[in-house]
């Protein structure tokens, strides 16, 4: 196991071990809640850079009582509409860079989840959230707009309704209520998010890369295709994934009685 700061980070504001294949990826201001300040953004983006050179999958966490209590408010100054404007557009670019990388992210949730945290939870592929976890929009009762993805990405995971309802009303959604959603993938007792994502990590580490290709390349694609455009491209990855060797090395073993079979849940 390697651990270090992620490179240019000489605060220490981000934590990066690598474990095998994966990277572990933490938020490290827990006296400010992981408050997303931009230095702190750009040690993320620092971060996954490494990772995606480096690792086959990540794991993002939290340091501290959250995994992080959104934008630093702290920071907050006054600025011209066109300030705000490439303000956002930066947050879109590093959480870009985590939804469009080479390797799956998977975020270990507990705590505090909100506004500019839960945006940055949304740009990962899969979310583990403990029982503590809970979930807001707080910009609306605040007088400002999301402006790190949530319109995209948390509209599609949650609805454009319980978007809405979360920001207008300020409603919080604890863990249930956002694994019943659709937020959240896993939910687990408190603690144990983080060894939860770091086993679904390992195993999707060992994925045949065109297969992780296809999944998160292809895949979010085609949600914004027609039927019949997301069928062709379907099959055009098919195809790829299909024919390259480690697929056929695997098929064989799944033939010749070497491969695992699919069991029921718990199994």
């Amino acid at each position: 196991m390697e651990t270090s700061s992620a490179p240019n980070d000489q605060a220490g504001l981000v934590t990066y071990d690598l474990r095998g294949a994966v990277a572990w990826i933490g938020l490290n201001r827990p006296g400010k809640r992981n408050a997303i300040s931009d230095a702190l953004l750009d040690a993320i983006g620092a971060a996954f850079r490494r990772a995606q050179a480096e690792a086959r999958a990540v794991v993002l966490h939290g340091h501290g009582p959250c995994f992080s209590a959104g934008l630093d408010l702290g920071e907050h100054r006054a600025r011209s509409a066109e300030e705000v404007f490439h303000h956002s557009r930066g947050w879109h670019a590093t959480f870009a860079a985590i939804r469009r990388g080479r390797v799956p992210v998977i975020a270990a949730l507990h705590g505090a989840t909100v506004g500019g945290g839960l945006e940055l939870a949304a740009a990962c592929h899969l979310r583990v959230a403990d029982e503590s976890t809970f979930f807001a929009l707080p910009e609306g009762q605040r007088g400002i707009y999301v402006g790190g993805g949530a319109s995209v990405h948390v509209a599609r995971l949650l609805g454009a309704s319980r978007m809405a309802d979360m920001m207008l009303t300020g409603r919080v959604l604890d863990a249930g209520a956002a694994e019943r959603a659709g937020l959240v993938n896993y939910l687990v007792p408190p603690g144990e998010a983080p060894a939860r994502a770091g086993a679904l990590a390992e195993k999707v580490a060992g994925m045949a890369p065109l297969t992780v290709l296809g999944v998160l390349h292809a895949l979010p694609r085609i949600q914004d295709m027609s039927e019949e455009d997301g069928l062709f491209v379907e099959s055009l990855v098919a195809a790829l994934a299909q024919t390259g060797p480690e697929a056929a090395a695997r098929l064989a073993d799944f033939m010749e009685k070497r491969g695992t079979k699919v069991a029921g849940p718990g199994n």
